[in-house]
């Protein structure tokens, strides 16, 4: 594969992957979850329920504040919400695993970038509550720094001596991509040699919840929790709320070769592109998904029939699977057939704007082990849902190169290309 690069612009690579989600605190117990088909969605439990609620299930994250607290001090925590805490955890973790030294060097020359949906919905409802309830006297003077979007970045900044580019995206359930896609640019042009990038959310609480209910987005599902999200299948009815965090260590290769650090991917194209169309579905024929992995491809200097995996966005909605699908046989023609694409979010439930982020770390390792994650819950594919979707089981395979896709309300998408590192 032969990029096209220009020789102005800096090769960036993935050194170091973190990851949390409801089926595994770190990114190689989640890897195991995907490698083995094991779903994360189960009875909800985060608060009580009465019998109006149509949705009962959820992908929660077991035992947060005990795996946290080998991170973040528990005192520490109690000041940020949980889409922080988690932030931080996935965050620690991606440096722990690049092997750098983060005591040493310029602390300008490295930043942060992390996504979110909705920011500390959790903060704001627990304290507009008070306030309602107990009056205004009542609020934490914690309130605006636990709930703003922008909380993780930069308590990760703090947290690792992070002095550069610090920044936060909130594109929806394309939050995470695009602040992987800034930070790739950022790196690119010379602006940072390294990024912490991802994204964090934590929207199991009773607005988002209720929300998105009322809106007929989620799955009611709830006699088989295990089995409610399933992308592409006839019978998929909605996806399934969850929470988590994924982040990804960007680096400038030629930082990473100098200090011999471990390449695990190289990240060579970029795509973001908007619907301008309805503000919480896409467009039908799928053109601004279409668009933007184009638009990848070709900064990649890759052809069509260079990728071999695609980790879809595949939530479990009828018009959002079809309409990604469609989008795909476009752009790929008849090489559409010979890709393996799947959901990781069949596993995982949507964890919205964490979900760029986490589903970068799944594709970057189904590269490293040359195993595409499998499509659970896919019994009977829908009409014109028939490409290979890596149906219920994982498959060994080479992987050479792969798209991660996401995709937002407001008509957000954006596209990831990435690839074995190959050397110079």
């Amino acid at each position: 594969m032969a990029a096209t690069e220009s020789t102005s612009r800096r090769r960036v690579v993935i050194t170091g992957l973190g990851a949390i989600t409801n089926i595994g605190h770190t990114q190689e117990a989640c890897w195991s979850s995907i490698e083995s088909g094991t779903s994360g969605i189960g009875p909800l439990t985060a608060f009580e329920q009465g019998d109006d609620w149509t949705v009962t299930i959820a992908g929660e994250i077991k035992d947060l504040e005990a795996h946290s607290a080998e991170t973040i001090d528990p005192s520490e925590a109690k000041r940020m919400d949980r889409m922080s805490v988690m932030a931080l955890c996935a965050g620690k973790e991606a440096a722990r695993h690049s092997g750098f030294d983060f005591e040493s060097g310029d602390p300008y020359s490295r930043g942060v970038a992390i996504g979110s949906g909705i920011g500390g919905v959790i903060t704001m409802e627990e304290q507009f509550s008070k306030l309602l309830l107990q009056g205004p006297r009542k609020v934490s003077p914690f309130t605006v720094p636990k709930l703003m979007v922008n909380a993780a970045a930069g308590n990760l900044s703090i947290m690792m001596n992070l002095r550069g580019a610090n920044t936060a995206t909130a594109t929806a359930c394309a939050s995470g991509a695009h602040s992987i896609g800034a930070a790739y640019h950022l790196i690119e042009r010379g602006d940072a040699e390294i990024m912490l990038a991802g994204g964090t959310e934590a929207p199991i609480t009773q607005l988002p919840l209720s929300a998105f209910a009322k809106m007929r987005a989620l799955s009611t599902r709830n006699d088989e929790p295990e089995r409610a999200s399933r992308p592409f299948d006839v019978d998929r009815d909605g996806f399934v709320l969850a929470e988590g965090a994924g982040i990804v260590m960007l680096e400038s290769l030629d930082h990473a070769k100098a200090r011999g650090a471990e390449i695990l991917v190289e990240i060579v194209g970029y795509g973001s592109t908007g619907d301008a169309g309805h503000i919480a579905a896409p467009d039908e024929d799928g053109s601004g998904a279409y668009e933007a992995m184009k638009r990848a491809l070709k900064g990649a200097g890759l052809a069509l029939e260079d990728i071999q995996y695609i980790n879809a966005h595949g939530t479990s909605t009828p018009l959002g699977d079809s309409a990604e699908v469609t989008a795909i046989k476009r752009l790929f023609g008849d090489h559409a057939r010979s890709l393996m694409v799947s959901s990781t979010k069949s596993l995982t439930g949507h964890t919205l704007g964490a979900a760029g982020g986490l589903e970068t770390v799944f594709t970057a390792q189904a590269i490293i082990e040359n195993t595409a994650p499998p499509t659970i819950n896919l019994d009977n594919p829908d009409e014109g849902m028939d490409l290979d979707f890596v149906a219920n089981e994982a498959r060994a395979t080479t992987i050479d190169a792969a798209i991660n896709n996401s995709f937002g309300f407001g008509g957000h998408n954006v596209s990831l290309v990435m690839k074995k590192y190959a050397g110079d």
